[in-house]
């Protein structure tokens, strides 16, 4: 048996997870296909998932097309969820995109696909809802290979009884003359042999050297076969599936390999326990061992694996290893979160392929007294979320959470109220913006001088560096200079200073050099033991190092920069006055319009803040015509005066406060240094 871990991707109510039911019921796993409205599909377990009718965590179900164990994986719609599609793009062999036949290629759509694409993840096209009143033939595959890509091919001659539940989507026949002919074009552009022999040949190849080519360029993610049919009746299924059986890879990786495997998601049992959710790319684990846990390049833990669960049949079962290309469910590592590596890292598992969230608020729980218990329980989240950031607010007893958009705002205020007992409010949400350095500027403080109160030398300088460049950290002294655990308790700092900027906000695309060092080695008085109050410790660096980059940020300077989206506008040619006039008080920057006749497409960027009020009012303007798209795109200077966020630290650009709170009382040396 071979095995292919399957993605189903999509638009929210696009039918992901009527096709998944589907699926299932055609392998034989459940006897009754579950609806989305009536809440019992097999993969929207939890509770939240059913009410709401929309699919927030990705579920693993397994099942048997034939030699094939498919281990398929739903995933959520909806874009206040995308953090669930990015962990599960890491494991995925192939991937079935799923578009409605009714709404046809909407924003989301094509963000995946362009993802999808560049991971290069060998991906089927499924058209569902060919049964729905509105539904479209030519017009979506037009769509498809206008938006999403020109690699793709019709695998069925047109729908009959298209938007009607009679529906009907049969497959072309291997020697179809329609099928060859599409079939000939469109793989000749990637393959010179090919041409050579339909040149040679001079009409036609055979039907089975062109099947064998279209299973070979669509597992190297070349071309995109299109399937047409209804998850609710059936239609097309059969076709599809046979194109997920022969056409997309099954997973490989040597079982008597290192151990490498990437956890995806995580989840805790009945009692409390965690269970790390592993796709297995090389190596065999067995129950007792133990296994090394790696977060980015950096080993972090070992556990003892003390239970293995498989995915089979359509359940999760009991075992006693796990190999390569499988998918499992891991018991005993403790310390082990979303993201990590079990054995050796592979570098695709530390790549982030979508937009960070860009807003957050404050989390308020209504009564104060649960305060410590509501820390515990976002921690608890935020574990299986790992885009979702915490800020804790020390100084104001708060705790902030960053989102992607108000439905998951609702999702977790209603996670927390039933699994938690907690009940809570937001305060407001804010678009987080960034800070970058606008210049170069350094300082330092020399050890043992009257205006340095700790007992270490540190010299910084920050310089601005390419955009995307993240935080780069450098050495200018030389690496003997001081121990090991000082210089590292420096850099430790940098990066967690620079969570906070001269306008409070994280600090990126910069490079910092430390330019100054000293110490005063580990003494002590004669004949007693080690005095710390004469010796230099982790903690003065420590303290220390956010005074001196403060200061070196405050010479350098930085711009401070808001997430901006990417956005398309289709509305009615007369329309466009009234919206141009809407989009410059959002500070919208709109591109040159495309006017078709009756129809005006308009390409702009938007300040992510001002997405939703462009959403609100569009129906207005443009008599309910209007269609936005609008995608995350960059990081840009704010225009006009630059927004603050509260600070959560003990403020080192104040140098009087910083101290009050910091500073180091030297006994032996007499009062403060």
């Amino acid at each position: 048996m071979h095995t292919l871990n399957l993605g189903i991707l999509a638009h929210v109510d696009a039918g992901k997870t009527s096709l998944t039911e589907r699926l299932l019921h055609t392998a034989g796993i459940i006897d009754e296909i579950g609806r989305v409205d009536d809440g019992n599909t097999r993969t929207d377990s939890l509770a939240l998932e059913r009410r709401r009718g929309i699919t927030i965590k990705s579920a693993v179900v397994s099942f048997a097309l034939d030699d094939v164990t498919v281990n398929l994986i739903d995933t959520p719609g909806h874009p206040d969820f995308i953090a669930e599609v990015e962990r599960v793009l890491s494991v995925l062999d192939g991937a079935v995109l799923v578009i409605s036949a009714v709404e046809g290629v909407q924003a989301q759509t094509r963000i995946l696909m362009r993802t999808l694409q560049r991971l290069r993840i060998p991906t089927l096209v499924f058209v569902n809802k060919t049964d729905r009143a509105g539904a479209r033939y030519e017009q979506v595959l037009r769509s498809i290979s206008e938006k999403l890509t020109p690699n793709a091919v019709a695998m069925g001659p047109a729908v009959t009884g298209l938007g009607t539940r009679d529906a009907s989507c049969p497959p072309y026949a291997d020697d179809d003359r329609r099928l060859t002919g599409r079939l000939t074009d469109l793989l000749t552009e990637h393959d010179d042999a090919l041409l050579a022999a339909c040149v040679e040949g001079g009409e036609s190849v055979a039907p089975t050297r062109l099947h064998e080519e279209l299973a070979a360029q669509t597992k190297r993610a070349l071309v995109h076969p299109v399937y047409f049919g209804s998850a609710v009746t059936g239609a097309g299924i059969t076709a599809l599936t046979r194109g997920i059986r022969e056409l997309l890879p099954a997973a490989g990786g040597d079982a008597d390999g290192p151990v490498s495997g990437t956890v995806f998601k995580v989840e805790r049992g009945p009692a409390g326990e965690k269970l790390a959710y592993v796709r297995m790319f090389s190596g065999t684990v067995r129950t007792r061992d133990r296994l090394p846990v790696a977060r980015g390049p950096v080993a972090v833990a070992e556990g003892k694996v003390t239970g293995i669960d498989v995915f089979a049949h359509g359940a999760d079962i009991r075992s006693d290893s796990v190999g390569p290309g499988r998918i499992a469910k891991l018991r005993g590592p403790g310390d082990i979160r979303i993201g990590d590596a079990v054995g050796v890292p592979r570098k695709a598992a530390q790549e982030h392929h979508f937009a960070p969230p860009t807003l957050e608020s404050v989390v308020v729980p209504t009564a104060p007294a649960s305060r410590g218990e509501l820390h515990f329980a976002l921690a608890q989240l935020a574990e299986q979320d790992p885009l979702i950031d915490l800020r804790q607010d020390d100084i104001r007893k708060e705790v902030s959470v960053s989102l992607y958009g108000e439905v998951q705002k609702e999702v977790i205020q209603a996670t927390l109220a039933e699994e938690f007992g907690i009940d809570v409010t937001f305060r407001g949400t804010t678009t987080i913006c960034l800070e970058r350095p606008s210049g170069t500027g350094a300082a330092f403080e020399i050890i043992d001088t009257d205006d340095n109160p700790f007992l270490a030398t540190v010299g910084l300088r920050v310089d601005p560096a390419p955009v995307g460049s993240g935080v780069d950290y450098r050495l200018e002294v030389e690496l003997g200079s001081m121990p090991y655990s000082l210089m590292r308790a420096v850099e430790e700092t940098v990066v967690e200073t620079l969570e906070q900027g001269l306008c409070g906000w994280r600090v990126t695309d910069c490079t910092v050099t430390m330019t100054h060092s000293g110490y005063w080695p580990r003494q002590s008085h004669s004949h007693a033991v080690f005095d710390k109050s004469m010796s230099s410790t982790a903690g003065d660096f420590r303290n220390l190092t956010p005074l001196v980059l403060m200061a070196a940020l405050e010479r350098a300077g930085t711009t401070v920069c808001e997430p901006m989206h990417r956005f398309r506008l289709e509305l009615p040619t007369d329309a466009l006055g009234p919206l141009l006039s809407v989009l410059a008080r959002l500070r919208a920057v709109p591109g040159a319009p495309s006017l078709d006749g009756a129809l005006c497409v308009l390409d702009g960027e938007i300040p992510a803040a001002r997405v939703h009020e462009l959403q609100q009012q569009l129906p207005g303007l443009t008599r309910g015509e209007g269609v936005l798209e609008s995608a995350f795109a960059s990081y840009r200077p704010v225009t006009g005066t630059a927004p603050e966020r509260p600070r959560t630290d003990h403020n080192p650009l104040d140098r009087a406060e910083y101290l009050l709170h910091t500073v180091r009382r030297v006994g032996s040396q007499g009062g403060c240094r």
